[in-house]
């Protein structure tokens, strides 16, 4: 009876903690990319790559409010190497208090462009089919 007893309660714990479709959105190792190989990436003109980069706001633009609404400004990395971040405000919380000289991290899809690319899926998956993106801006985590 004992016996039975920790199997219905081994049962139980692992159905109500197995998490392994909340898995489906975290990125593998070899999907994340050094600061270093988005200027790989920029030269290599690749694209749908998901990286992990750090910078310095330099510059907010307006709204894309094209389909869906994105929050657009410029990071300059460490390196010197200059991105656009194109954050889906439909999606995931705008990043109100942002303003230029700010740091931020960013984790989403580089794609390639002549000014040095851009970074969007900063957010979410409803579906749960692409990896969670986010930014991180004065300790937040905006996703």
């Amino acid at each position: 009876m004992k016996h039975a007893v920790w199997l219905i309660a081994l049962l139980v714990i692992l159905f109500f903690f197995d998490r392994t479709d909340d898995l489906a959105g975290i990125p593998t190792t070899q999907e994340i990319q050094a600061e270093i190989t988005v200027e790989q990436l920029f030269t290599q003109r690749k694209s749908d790559v998901q990286v992990e980069v750090s910078g310095i706001v330099t510059r907010l633009l307006a709204d894309d409010t094209k389909g869906s609404r994105h929050q657009r400004f410029l990071i300059k990395q460490q390196s010197g190497h200059s991105l656009l971040i194109v954050h889906n405000i439909d999606l995931a919380p705008r990043i109100a208090s942002l303003t230029t000289g700010d740091a931020v991290q960013v984790y989403g899809e580089y794609i390639w462009n002549d000014k040095g690319g851009l970074i969007h899926w900063t957010h979410h998956d409803p579906a749960n089919r692409h990896p969670h993106g986010w930014i991180r801006h004065q300790g937040r985590l905006y996703q």
